[in-house]
């Protein structure tokens, strides 16, 4: 009987250690039916062990996991209704491409003209419908991946498990494949789980990301919310690029960086003298458009920029500040109407609403 939680998988209190070292740390997590969500952290964080947990591939030493309300912490693989594609494709080299398709459902003794129309069914929809007789090595990497994606959702599992799958991929093949996995994931609503280290990859494609480090989930969220709204100094660092720097409370809502006293939409509730991580994403940097009314305006030099194809990142350093160094990008448009160059002094400004402030001095 499916159960009526809008949760397709419910994770509590998972833990997982290899010896002394400890690589899962009471996870708590749930994910709705038709849900994409990828688990997104630096290697070694936990998430491919996460993923082969919910497989049953790699028990966890306690905790539990329902799928669709029943309890498979202790199921082995085949109890559990998912497909999974691994980043090596593990394709069988002797067998065709519509073999290594089919391959699920021969096990599951399905009638041969099912399978065969199944077969062809899915290699139609992963945009390879002339391919089913040739042999793995005889596809691109790209191609392969298709193969290794089409056979996991043969079965029509209730869930698919995609660990790394497109790392080994060229950049521009990693491109196309991300958006063509990502409409087939909506136009099959099939609950999904990608594990990536990749943050492009997790904010173009997931529903929500899961933030992991040294083995717990550090946020979970929208990508507009991991990013706009970082909980962690971690996941701040993490997802794109942000400026930290030393700063102290100096009231409600203003802090204190060097000689430059700051207005700050989210200060939350630190004391006066509170010595804070004061963070802002290089892009919200203002250089147009500024007055003497504008909040946070200041002069600063302009640094070493750093050419990097639609933008340009530039570190600048504020002139009532000998220390500090702050990475503004300007975008191609604003470097040539602006005339922006190494050396010049420029008024800028830090929109309040744009200050991320967290717990503890800067690193």
């Amino acid at each position: 009987m499916t159960s009526s939680s809008p949760w397709f998988l419910s994770i509590r209190d998972l833990d997982k250690s290899y010896g002394e070292f400890r690589a899962l740390r009471s996870i708590d997590l749930d994910i709705r039916r038709g849900e994409f969500v990828c688990f997104l952290g630096p290697s070694g964080c936990g998430k491919t062990t996460l993923l082969r947990a919910i497989a049953g591939l790699e028990p966890q030493d306690s905790g539990r996991i329902e799928m669709e309300g029943r309890d498979v912490s202790h199921a082995a693989p085949s109890d559990r209704d998912f497909g999974i594609v691994f980043q090596s494709y593990a394709l069988f080299p002797n067998l065709t491409v519509a073999e290594n398709v089919g391959y699920g459902l021969v096990n599951r003794r399905q009638p041969a003209r099912a399978i065969a129309e199944r077969v062809e069914e899915l290699l139609a929809l992963v945009g390879l419908p002339d391919q089913g007789r040739k042999y793995p090595v005889q596809l691109s990497g790209g191609q392969q991946q298709r193969v290794a994606l089409a056979r996991a959702l043969a079965t029509a599992p209730g869930l698919l498990l995609l660990d790394e799958p497109l790392s080994a991929l060229d950049a521009k093949v990693r491109l196309r494949l991300r958006d063509e996995i990502r409409s087939l994931q909506q136009r099959l609503g099939v609950t999904t789980v990608m594990v990536t280290h990749d943050q492009e990859e997790a904010l173009a494609m997931a529903d929500r990301i899961v933030v992991m480090n040294n083995g717990a989930v550090e946020q979970v969220g929208t990508p507009e919310e991991i990013y706009r709204r970082p909980a962690t100094p971690f996941v701040a660092d993490f997802v794109g690029h942000m400026t930290f720097l030393d700063a102290v409370v100096t009231g409600p809502g203003t802090v204190r960086v060097d000689d430059l006293d700051l207005q700050v939409a989210n200060a939350g509730s630190f004391p006066s003298g509170t010595a804070v991580r004061l963070a802002m994403r290089p892009e919200e940097v203002r250089t147009r458009s500024i007055t003497e009314e504008t909040p946070n305006c200041f002069e600063a030099t302009i640094g070493d920029v750093t050419f990097l194809g639609s933008f340009c990142r530039a570190h600048l350093q504020p002139t009532r500040s000998r220390t500090t160094r702050i990475a503004a990008d300007f975008s191609a448009n604003a470097m040539r109407d602006l005339a922006i160059a190494p050396g010049e002094i420029r008024r800028i400004a830090f929109p309040p609403e744009a200050l991320h402030v967290f717990a503890g001095a800067a690193r």
